[in-house]
C-alpha cells in the first residue's frame, strides 16, 4: 500500500514542485452518459440536477440522527479556467479559491511572459469532496477537458482518465471522484459552479507522492471527439 506523506496545508500559487518528474500519459474520452457511469454525468439544466450531500459518517456504534448531519447544503459561484503562458489558473468563487491547476511546460522552466497556445497539459494535484457532488457548467460552449478517477484512497496516477466534453452540456461529478476542476484548453474559460458547502477536501499530490505529473496532449488531433449524449443523475 502507498503511504503518503502527512497532509500539510498547500500553496496552491506557489507549488514549488521537485525537479526532474517523471510523466504518466493520461488516456483521453469523450464524454457520454455511458463513459460517465460510475463518475457523474452529463447535464443540460443547472436546475434539473440535485447536488448530493454526504450525511455526516457516525464515529462509533451509535447512528448520527435522522435529518442531521447533512444539513451544510450546497454553494456556488463561477469558476474560472484560465491559461495565462505555460501556467493554467483556476479560481473557484463558490469557496474563494485561486490555484495553479497545472502547466504546458516543465513546472522548472514555465513562465507567464508568452501567448502560445498550450500544447500539452501536465497536472500536479487531484482531490475529492467527501461532503458532496460538484457540477460545472460552461458559460461559454467550448470543449473542455476534466481528469478523473473512481473512489479510493489508494488511488494511482495510471487510475486517472482525461474526460473531453464538447461544451453542449455541463459534467455533474459523484462525491468521493477524484478530480481537479475543469481545464480550457485554450485561453479562458468561464463555468457556473455548484458543490457542497462543507467543502472538505481529501489531496493526491502526484509530484510528491509519486515523482511524476498527468500528462495529455492539447493538439486537436490527438483529443476524441464524440457527440454527448443526454442524461440527468437519477
Amino acid at each position: 500500500m502507498h503511504t503518503p506523506p502527512p497532509p500539510t496545508k498547500k500553496d496552491y500559487l506557489n507549488p514549488d514542485l521537485p525537479a526532474n518528474l517523471k510523466r504518466v500519459r493520461m488516456p483521453v474520452v469523450g464524454a457520454t452518459l455511458e463513459t460517465l457511469k460510475g463518475y457523474g454525468c452529463l447535464v443540460d439544466d443547472t436546475d434539473a440536477v440535485e447536488v448530493e450531500i454526504v450525511r455526516w459518517p457516525a464515529q462509533g456504534w451509535r447512528p448520527v440522527d435522522p435529518d442531521t448531519g447533512n444539513e451544510g447544503g450546497t454553494t456556488e459561484g463561477r469558476f474560472i479556467s484560465e491559461w495565462k503562458g505555460d501556467l493554467l489558473y483556476g479560481r473557484n468563487d463558490a469557496v474563494s479559491g485561486h490555484y495553479i491547476l497545472g502547466y504546458a511546460a516543465d513546472p522548472a522552466v514555465a513562465h507567464e511572459n508568452h501567448h502560445r497556445d498550450p500544447e500539452q497539459l501536465l497536472l500536479w494535484h487531484a482531490n475529492y469532496h467527501p461532503d458532496g457532488g460538484q457540477l460545472f457548467f460552461p458559460l461559454e460552449k467550448q470543449p473542455f477537458l476534466c481528469p478523473l478517477a473512481l473512489p479510493g484512497d489508494d488511488v494511482q496516477p495510471e487510475d486517472f482518465v482525461c474526460f473531453r466534453c464538447d461544451g453542449s452540456q455541463g459534467l455533474y461529478i459523484h462525491p468521493n471522484i477524484w478530480h481537479e476542476g475543469v481545464f480550457t484548453m485554450r485561453r479562458q474559460q468561464r463555468f457556473f459552479d455548484k458543490q457542497g458547502a462543507v467543502h472538505a477536501r481529501v489531496s493526491v499530490d502526484f509530484a510528491r507522492e509519486f515523482r511524476c505529473l498527468l500528462e495529455v496532449p492539447l493538439e486537436r488531433d490527438a483529443l476524441p471527439v464524440h457527440s454527448n449524449e443526454g442524461g440527468f443523475m437519477t
